[in-house]
């Protein structure tokens, strides 16, 4: 059961880029954005009622409000890049994401970056390059590919700090409820923005479109918890080989729906910065033992 949860969680994540390009011939960016959120927010609602017969929604907390505000511009910023370049390139969030984290506890919790930590992020640079560069001559790349990649790059910024606000909530609220209060309040600085910014309705409204809107909800609503509520039940190194194989499904989705061309550079640049976040999260053997003497004391 926990392998199905994990992989449910990753294909949704997988399919992003083509139900973004989807909902783009229907509405705009912001739109998307918005939507994403309030779409998930009233899937996790049921989900939450019909779990435990109650929500609980906090704004109290600083956290929440950091974690609705990264995860805006993590959704805004990736929409926007999804729509001007490839279905796949959000491929190379997770790896600024993981750099972003790296500095970010380098240079202000002060925590100490081990020799495996340096060089996964050294595969996950080489990977993010040669995705971005994907063989170009430099004057097109700076003409074209350059924006999207500083767009992709913003919104792994948004998601780190979304990362560090799970990290800190999750230790004194459940993962439903930190979710939907997050997801909650960034519905609402989503939608502030619209009757100024938002172009609304760009294209014909279609069945595919629609679909794609209400898919985008359902992942940002039940993808989180669902992935939480599996790795209670996994080995986390399985959940880490799992979770990095949304990489491989959404180059096969792109290609599959859209027909994008997938390059030698692409598939070596995925497969560079997936080695890079698999080995990084993978536990080492001190880890495993300590691991396993836990489990052994914890057991009656």
């Amino acid at each position: 059961m926990g392998i199905l949860l994990v992989l449910l969680a990753t294909l949704g994540w997988s399919l992003v880029g083509i139900l973004v390009k989807l909902a783009n011939t229907m509405v705009d960016t912001s739109i998307i954005t918005f939507a994403r959120f309030a779409i998930g927010v009233i899937f996790l609602a049921g989900l939450l009622l019909i779990k435990d017969g109650k929500i609980s929604l906090r704004s109290n907390m600083k956290w929440i409000w950091l974690g609705a505000a990264g995860k805006s511009c993590n959704y805004l910023f990736e929409n926007v890049a999804i729509s001007m370049g490839y279905a796949y390139g959000n491929i190379i969030v997770s790896p600024i994401q993981m750099i972003a984290l790296m500095l970010i506890s380098l240079f202000w919790l002060r925590e100490k970056i081990s020799r495996k930590g340096w060089y996964s992020a050294v595969l996950c640079l080489v990977g993010i390059v040669l995705i971005s560069w994907n063989g170009q001559p430099l004057e097109l790349y700076m003409e074209n590919s350059l924006i999207i990649t500083l767009l992709f790059g913003l919104s792994a910024l948004g998601s780190a700090v979304h990362v560090l606000s799970q990290k800190m909530l999750i230790k004194s609220m459940d993962s439903g409820n930190m979710n939907f209060s997050v997801f909650f309040w960034a519905s609402i600085m989503t939608a502030i923005p619209l009757p100024v910014y938002s172009d609304g309705m760009i294209g014909p409204v279609t069945v595919p479109a629609v679909l794609a809107l209400a898919g985008l909800g359902l992942i940002t609503g039940l993808s989180f918890y669902s992935f939480a509520e599996g790795l209670r039940r996994v080995d986390f190194s399985v959940a880490v080989i799992i979770s990095n194989s949304m990489v491989l499904f959404t180059i096969i989705w792109s290609y599959v729906f859209f027909k994008e061309p997938i390059t030698l550079y692409i598939i070596a640049g995925a497969m560079a910065f997936i080695i890079g976040l698999v080995w990084l999260n993978l536990p080492s053997r001190a880890q495993r033992v300590k691991i396993r003497d836990d489990t052994d004391v914890s057991t009656p």
